[in-house]
């Protein structure tokens, strides 16, 4: 049975080819998705209202879903196609279609495939890398739709959106018409952008917001450690780097090394235990491998199990668990219903990511009212400006807080 709640309904009506489906991190963008594809090819309103299932015409269009790599090892959308019959695998599924789930990693593999409907999960095309130039070649002899909890910060994120949907022919077209460039810079920086008024025009016009109401209460708190001051200073003073016992080398070396002070302090670790023993199902975020050391030596004693760049575990399901998730590896793409409770050991430079970490256990079937997360920081200088960068709801800068 298909049962799709009144906003998802909603935004599933409001959908067309280029759209970008936007709704807050485990919000059931998937599902809603598959909806539309599914009404898309004749199937019927009532069958996503809980009532009896009234299949698609057969074959409806091949499906191609290009999401993230973990979500399709761990076959979650496999998952989400079986109430619509849908499978990769002919044999099991109640239509002669192709069904593809596939990573954005492999997404030049399908730049000639037309006629089908192409879904792409955890929106990846912005620039003008590899990526964009197949979703594009993809767009034009397809239909397809964009998932997205994060669509863009800036204008320039959605040029190649806008040009999929035709509203520019290139990108040259699109800075030529709305992009100024500062002239006091080095490099090429965007002063101001023209037209504005056209462009969230556009935006509007592609643009599917999903009315979500969340029904739980998210409690995010500070929780400040001490550390080494005698040594932070006298990295700031030599430009010395005690990990290496060599010279400070530029800007971003010598906030890895401020960081790493600051994440290895002893108050850092015991106020972590003491959060994991209040919690003890626990989803711990950090950045570097000697955090995961650090996190690895002092819950001797837990069930641990890691996702990062080395190993891709499942989420323990004992009564005493600490998963530990490295930001960059492991930071979408996968949800949790089983703890109400996240640690960032760390901060993470990015702000998306960080809210993008955050949905991991906000779900819509989680059985948690109260949600729990602990933000590990010091008041150090490189900690206070990255919590100010984050708090102002933008990505934090070396270049930007380093004279060098």
């Amino acid at each position: 049975m298909i049962q799709l709640y009144d906003y998802q309904l909603e935004a599933v009506q409001k959908m067309k080819n280029g759209c970008i489906l936007c709704g807050g991190v485990g919000s059931g963008k998937s599902l809603t998705a598959l909806a539309y594809y599914y009404l898309r090819n004749e199937g019927e309103m009532e069958s996503l209202m809980g009532e009896d299932y009234i299949p698609m015409n057969d074959p409806p269009m091949d499906l191609y879903i290009i999401t993230t790599a973990r979500k399709r090892d761990t076959l979650e959308w496999e998952g989400e196609l079986s109430p619509f019959l849908l499978y990769p695998k002919k044999e099991v599924s109640l239509y002669s279609n192709k069904v593809v789930v596939d990573s954005w990693n492999n997404i030049a593999k399908y730049r000639d495939v037309t006629g089908a409907f192409f879904l792409f999960d955890e929106q990846r095309v912005v620039g003008s890398g590899a990526w964009v130039k197949s979703f594009l070649k993809i767009a034009r002899g397809n239909e397809w739709i964009l998932l997205s909890a994060t669509p863009g910060d800036t204008w320039q994120d959605y040029i190649p959106v806008f040009i999929a949907n035709g509203f520019y022919k290139n990108r040259t077209e699109f800075i030529r018409e709305h992009v100024v460039y500062s002239r006091f810079t080095k490099y090429p920086k965007i002063d101001k952008y023209l037209n504005t008024g056209r462009l969230i025009r556009l935006r509007n016009s592609i643009l599917v917001n999903m009315d979500f109401k969340r029904q739980t209460i998210s409690h995010h708190d500070d929780i400040f450690a001490d550390y080494d001051k005698m040594k932070y200073k006298e990295v700031t003073r030599t430009r010395w780097n005690p990990y290496t016992n060599e010279p400070v080398m530029n800007a971003g070396e010598l906030c890895y090394v401020w960081r790493r002070i600051v994440n290895s302090s002893e108050d850092r670790q015991v106020k972590l235990l003491e959060i994991v023993e209040a919690h003890p199902k626990s989803i711990i975020f950090y950045n570097f491998d000697y955090e995961l050391e650090i996190l690895k030596t002092i819950l001797q004693g837990m069930e641990i199990a890691e996702w990062n760049g080395h190993k891709h575990q499942e989420i323990p399901r004992s009564d005493k668990w600490a998963y530990l998730v490295q930001y960059n590896a492991g930071a979408e793409g996968w949800n949790c219903i089983w703890t109400d409770t996240i640690i960032f050991y760390s901060q993470n430079y990015s702000y998306k990511m960080m809210q993008q970490a955050s949905g991991r256990i906000d779900r819509l079937n989680t059985p948690y009212k109260d949600l729990y997360y602990y933000h590990f920081k010091s008041r150090s200088g490189i900690d206070l400006a990255i919590a100010k960068a984050l708090k102002d709801k933008k990505n934090f800068t070396e270049g930007g807080f380093v004279k060098w």
